[in-house]
């Protein structure tokens, strides 16, 4: 980032950072914004061949995080990663007295990005911020478009340069929004959906799981996506889409 002098305490530098993977594991990208108070803007990005998507949600925060070291200007990151906030926020300490084994007793996942994400954090004043993904967030929105152009082996042309010559109204922040609850172990596993649906241009798509539904819906403007827990369930979403249960493609025919 180019060389600047100390930034005003009175306002944050703006994060967002996002991850994305084609298959659980599979090719993956990450995509991260910094907004600073002055108005420079940079866009990162990169990529991996074999990753998971949680490994590409913290690259995107961890590199973030890299590129302002030594900054002690208060900073904002949004990431739509429940994982990334709980884990950082939460999680570590314990993994970290527990010498990175879970409370089970099991090895931590992904813990060699958890500890890099620790350092990345240390000495600064970050505020984990959550925002819904493909809520139409211009920052959560690029840098979804980041890492999933990543992920598909593509490299996007990255922005590096004032404010005032960046597209993207990266200052139209979302509003505070609490983390989603987390599952209650003791009530059960969650029933098993019926089946996954996507809409991208009027054509509808029937999947079998929730990754390869997102996987197709991931970075594109306009798609609607809804699980079906059950077949009365799956017509009623394709009625309020305007589609018939005919004219739904499965998987292999689109």
């Amino acid at each position: 980032m180019p060389e600047r002098a100390e930034l005003p305490d009175r306002m944050p530098i703006v994060v967002f950072a996002d991850g994305a993977s084609s298959g659980n594991p599979g090719p993956g990208g990450w995509g991260s914004i910094i907004a600073t108070p002055e108005g420079i803007v940079e866009e990162l990005g990169g990529g991996d061949p074999e990753t998971t998507n949680n490994r590409m949600e913290l690259m995107a925060a961890i590199r973030a995080l890299e590129r302002l070291h030594g900054v002690k200007t208060p900073i904002h990151l949004y990431t739509d990663s429940t994982y990334v906030i709980r884990g950082i926020t939460q999680w570590v300490f314990g993994w970290r007295k527990r010498d990175w084994k879970t409370a089970g007793g099991l090895e931590v996942s992904n813990q060699d990005l958890w500890k890099k994400l620790m350092s990345a954090v240390a000495g600064k004043k970050v505020k984990w911020k959550y925002v819904r993904g493909h809520s139409g967030v211009p920052g959560n929105e690029r840098v979804d478009e980041i890492a999933v152009a990543f992920s598909k082996g593509n490299r996007p042309r990255l922005y590096l340069g004032p404010l005032l010559k960046y597209d993207l109204p990266i200052f139209d922040l979302p509003e505070d929004v609490p983390l989603p609850e987390m599952q209650d172990r003791a009530k059960g596993p969650k029933p098993a959906a019926y089946g996954y649906l996507s809409l991208i241009g009027g054509i509808a798509v029937r999947h079998k799981t929730w990754a390869s539904c997102e996987a197709r819906v991931k970075g594109r403007s306009g798609a609607k996506f809804k699980k079906a827990m059950s077949e009365e369930d799956e017509a009623a979403i394709l009625r309020s889409w305007g589609v018939r249960p005919s004219d739904v493609r499965s998987e292999k025919e689109s």
